[in-house]
């Protein structure tokens, strides 16, 4: 429950646009970015993917991670 999925999009070292799971959306960070996040935003297929990414990528892997950790 206390896990959130996070994507960003950078370049030279400037970041532009960043999913959070826990927003729901993309947020952009420069003009291009606002932009990027709002096309991306209101493509609906693109956007149940990146959803539902918490549960396919993060929730079958965290167990793992935190034996390696601990």
């Amino acid at each position: 429950k206390g896990i959130e999925f996070i994507r960003s999009t950078y370049f030279n070292k400037l970041q532009y646009t960043k999913f959070s799971s826990s927003v729901g959306k993309f947020v952009g960070f420069t003009e291009q970015g606002m932009k990027n996040a709002a096309a991306s935003n209101n493509n609906n297929i693109y956007m149940a993917s990146i959803r539902a990414a918490k549960e396919t990528i993060c929730q079958p892997n965290i167990q793992r991670m935190y034996d390696n950790i601990l």
